[in-house]
């Protein structure tokens, strides 16, 4: 699994369509004798995920929380470019002066993708402290920066580039039409739907998927029909960005489609799962979770952790506890969101 797969950021609606009409034979033909008719096969029902512990009262450990906020100050200096992006969503889920300090200097990292970052990142908190210097990205050389400073401009109420979104939908890189369309479900502008429609044909698949979830969040329905084929993927990379972007726009009808995603063959998928039923407010994923927790697999441990966010039971400090220790840094920084997306009851 690509490791540069959005850290925080990944339907009930009838059948999928398994395949094409068939032009009839003429009659009289071989095909028209009658043949007699396969057994169908007994397909046993899906197995069960693993039980849910039973819900623990425990109080919010400020200590824990502080240790949280501190990792993602210490990813965002990293070295590494992938983590410091995923400092800056993690720096938009803590929030506090730490949080804001990472963003305004990711603002001015090297890298653009780091710069994108920060500009969603300051984008969704409504950054005010950020205006000054978004405006003087609006040109920067990459794309990609460009599209994430248009973002975070419309958020603060600074609609005169948004426009641009509309040309840059239509980059020649996938991965510019990929990000200027992830925006454009975001802004939740019912105007979007006109640009998103011809990407639906876009030659990238990872493109259609981003769209297919754009619309979904805009409340088309084409667009939660695309994010359901999406979910039977033979690629699981696939699977796991369509589970997560049906669960996007939080509505309750989706999570039977994504409880039958718990039991996969693909570890990933099942803990994807799990943290987009807590999305929905559902902890039927906990269990999976706590399996991945104790995989060998840093990427599945940072999904478990990513789950138990997700699900926010604030029984799950203890093993967040150990994540944060872990040795993996991408794991102790998804232990850090998974920490601070914890709520009492």
């Amino acid at each position: 699994m690509n490791r540069t797969i959005n850290l925080l950021n990944l339907f009930v609606c009838g059948m999928v369509l398994a395949g094409c009409a068939v032009t009839p034979p003429p009659a009289g033909s071989e095909s028209d004798r009658p043949r007699p008719r396969p057994a169908l096969k007994n397909i046993p029902p899906p197995p069960k995920p693993p039980p849910v512990p039973p819900r623990q009262e425990v109080a919010l450990d400020e200590k824990l929380r502080e240790t949280a906020r501190q990792q993602i100050v210490t990813s965002s200096q990293s070295s590494d470019i992938v983590l410091r992006c995923q400092a800056m969503e993690a720096a938009q889920i803590a929030g506090g002066p730490d949080a804001i300090t990472v963003i305004l200097r990711g603002l001015k990292d090297r890298e653009p993708y780091v710069r994108f970052a920060a500009a969603l990142a300051a984008g969704s908190l409504k950054l005010e402290s950020a205006r000054a210097r978004l405006l003087e990205l609006a040109d920067d050389p990459d794309a990609n920066v460009r599209v994430g400073v248009r973002y975070a401009l419309h958020k603060l109420g600074d609609r005169r580039l948004s426009h641009d979104l509309e040309k840059l939908a239509m980059d020649p890189n996938p991965t510019v039409r990929r990000n200027t369309v992830m925006v454009l479900g975001l802004l939740g502008e019912p105007s979007a739907v006109k640009v998103l429609w011809p990407l639906k044909r876009d030659l990238d698949p990872a493109v259609r998927i981003q769209v297919a979830e754009a619309l979904w969040r805009l409340g088309n329905e084409t667009g939660l029909e695309d994010c359901v084929a999406a979910c039977v993927s033979q690629y699981p990379d696939e699977q796991i960005i369509g589970v997560l972007a049906l669960a996007a726009p939080r509505d309750a009808r989706v999570r039977g489609h994504l409880r039958g995603k718990l039991t996969t063959p693909y570890e990933e998928v099942n803990l994807a799962a799990a943290r987009a039923l807590g999305m929905l407010g559902d902890d039927l994923g906990y269990g999976v979770a706590l399996k991945g927790a104790r995989s060998s697999d840093p990427r599945q441990r940072a999904l478990a952790a990513l789950a138990f966010g997700a699900i926010g039971r604030m029984d799950a400090q203890s093993i967040l506890e150990l994540l944060l220790r872990d040795s993996d840094e991408s794991v102790r920084l998804a232990a850090a969101v998974g920490v601070l997306q914890l709520k009492s009851s």
